[in-house]
């Protein structure tokens, strides 16, 4: 095939390019106009991504790291802090438990002024504190107390009073 024949196919291929030449600056334009909108919106991400003074991702990633490094740190002392102060607060009053009486029901003495009450931390371990009101006198009591047990006898108001205790500590737990 010589030259002089492709000359007619030259022509036409000419003018389809005559014809298409300013759709295909426009789209070149277009596509030119995207991808500078897309490189100044990556510039703005990487800039906001780059904490350092000189902006380098590096700089960046150190920061972050020693960021890290502190908050793992002060986890670990709030940790020591918590179970520390969840040790002490086992030892608290957790319970208490109040029983009001009169012991004298035959005589008509003292009303119900004599009480019975119970502190008790999370282990059971405590005191019951009892007081027998009369007239002319008032006695108080303290009994030990440990697993919610008593080595001496309690009364009937005074095992109700540790009763007491122990469900409001039960009611605390739930809650």
């Amino acid at each position: 095939m010589s030259a002089a024949s492709l000359y007619p196919y030259l022509l036409v291929a000419k003018t389809y390019l005559t014809l298409a030449a300013p759709y295909l600056a426009l789209a070149a334009a277009v596509m030119a106009l995207v991808l500078l909108v897309m490189q100044i919106r990556l510039r703005r991400r990487l800039a906001r991504l780059a904490l350092g003074r000189n902006g380098s991702i590096e700089e960046t990633i150190a920061v972050l790291m020693r960021d890290m490094k502190e908050f793992k740190e002060f986890r670990t002392e709030l940790e020591k802090y918590l179970k520390l102060a969840e040790g002490r607060l086992r030892g608290t009053v957790s319970g208490l438990g109040v029983v009001r009486f009169n012991p004298f029901t035959g005589e008509g003495q003292g009303g119900n002024q004599s009480f019975a009450l119970t502190l008790l931390d999370e282990g059971g371990q405590g005191v019951v504190l009892s007081t027998l009101y009369a007239r002319d006198r008032v006695g108080v009591y303290a009994k030990p107390l440990k697993a919610f047990a008593s080595t001496y006898e309690l009364s009937e108001e005074e095992k109700a009073s540790v009763e007491k205790a122990r469900e409001q500590m039960a009611a605390h737990r739930k809650a």
